[in-house]
């Protein structure tokens, strides 16, 4: 069974940074044949892809939002992928997950994001 941990929100005021993580396990084969994603659920909201990588980590995709200020990356020996979140503004705020797809279907119970001055 597939198991997604995330960890690393928190409260921050605009501007500052976040690094989150998501430990993954369960998986058929290795880690690294699998692309991922990391999804974002804003209080009243649905679920909004935030970007993806690949299973080599060669390839990274963004949404609007998130292009030019978060990174995704991924460390394989680790069976964990990151985000890093800078120059956050308050409509960051949100519970954020990491999927195994996009649409977040299969996803961990996330971790809170809160930015606010």
């Amino acid at each position: 069974e597939v198991q997604l941990v995330e960890s690393g929100g928190g409260l921050v005021h605009p501007g500052g940074s976040l690094r989150l993580s998501c430990a993954a396990s369960g998986f058929t084969f290795p880690f690294g044949n699998y692309g991922m994603n990391w999804v974002r659920q804003a209080p009243g909201k649905g679920l909004e892809w935030v970007s993806t990588i690949n299973g080599a980590g060669s390839w990274t995709s963004y949404s609007a939002s998130a292009k030019g200020r978060f990174t995704i990356s991924r460390d394989n020996a680790k069976n964990t992928v990151y985000l890093q979140m800078n120059n956050l503004k308050s409509e960051d705020t949100a519970l954020y997950y990491c999927a195994t797809d996009p649409n977040g279907a299969r996803r961990g119970q996330g971790t809170q994001v809160t930015v606010s001055s």
